[in-house]
Order: C-alpha cells, then structure tokens, then sequence
C-alpha cells in the first residue's frame, strides 16, 4: 500500500492480521520528490546564468537510474553531478537505496539503512534528511518487504487496484455492499467454457 497513514489504519482496524507492506514504488517517488527539492535549492543558490544551465532541464535526468540513461542522458549527468558536489552525493545517495528492497533479512536490511543513514550525516540534504524520518517512521512496513511470502510483483497489484476501480465505476450508485463484494470476488475467476453450440 500507499503510506498515506488512512490506508494503514482501515487495514488495521478491517484486517488487523495482515501484514501491511508498503510499494517500494511510493516510497521512492517520496526519495524522488526529495532529490528534487534539493536540485530546485541547488538552482536558486546560484546566480551565475552558465552555473544554473547545468541544472536548468535535467529533472528527469536526476531522476532517473542511470542505467536507463541514454548515453547522451548520461554524458549530461555525468557533467552535472561533476558540476554540484550536493546534487552528486544526493543522487548517490537516491541509486544506493534501491539495494534495501534486495534484503531477504530484516536485521541486514536494517544495518543497511542505519549505514546508509549515517552516510547522510553532515551533508546538508535536509529533504533527504526528512526522507530518511519518513522510512523510520514506517519500517515496520517496509522491512515486510524482505519476507520472501511478501515479495509481490506490483503489477499485479496494480492491475487488482485498477480492476477494482472500474468495478466500483460501473456500481455506481448500488449501495449494496454484499453486491459489490461478490462483483470484486467473481473479477478474479477463470472465464466460463464457452458453449460452441449456442
């Protein structure tokens, strides 16, 4: 799930034995939101009109892995990061954090984050900083991720939410809940064996 706290409280208080797992996706667009807070910061401190065009447009850039980079995408980060001491350590920092969701232990994945935590000691990244509360303040959820049972591929999930969704367009206006249940129940069976003689 989301980390918006009203999804975890409706689990707990509607389904108090689940485990609760957040979306590695969420978590790191909130780690992405902080990375570019960071380069907007970076962009106002500097009043030199040639220092700002290394930052000027590379949002994405920044943003992405840079494995997915396009060698002339790279070459542009390359010259960026070498540019911005702060923006290099942020974005070494951001590409570090994928390995967490690799644990299949949480003590491993827990020394892995106090580590990575301590790396972002005196750098003066504060919204990596705030990122860093946010992940401590659901751990709990995120370190369900290791649990090999918990590795659930998010298409999947994904596909279930959107399904779902058009379940509920298309009652609209039905308040029974029991209908809409079996709706949601029936969406996951295997089709019916088509009868060749109809």
């Amino acid at each position: 799930m989301d980390m918006w706290n009203a999804f975890r409280k409706a689990t707990e208080m509607h389904a108090p034995q689940a485990a609760i797992l957040y979306d590695k996706f969420h978590v790191l667009r909130q780690l992405n939101d902080a990375m570019d807070t960071v380069r907007k910061a970076e962009y106002q401190q500097l009043t030199n009109r040639e220092d700002r065009t290394f930052i000027k447009g590379q949002k994405y850039v920044l943003l992405s892995h840079r494995a997915n980079l396009w060698a002339e995408k790279r070459r542009a980060l390359q010259t960026l990061l070498a540019a911005n001491k702060r923006l290099n350590t942020a974005y070494v920092l951001k590409e570090q954090l994928a390995q967490l969701w690799e644990y299949r232990s949480d003590a491993w994945a827990r020394k892995f984050f106090e580590n990575w935590r301590k790396a972002l000691r005196w750098q003066r990244l504060e919204p990596c900083e705030e990122f860093a509360a946010l992940i401590e303040r659901h751990w709990e959820g995120i370190a369900a991720y290791c649990q090999p049972d918990n590795k659930v591929a998010i298409g999947f999930v994904e596909g279930l939410n959107n399904k779902l969704r058009v379940i509920q367009r298309r009652c609209y206006g039905i308040r029974d809940e029991e209908y809409l249940r079996l709706k949601v129940l029936t969406s996951t069976l295997p089709p019916l064996p088509r009868d060749h003689n109809s």
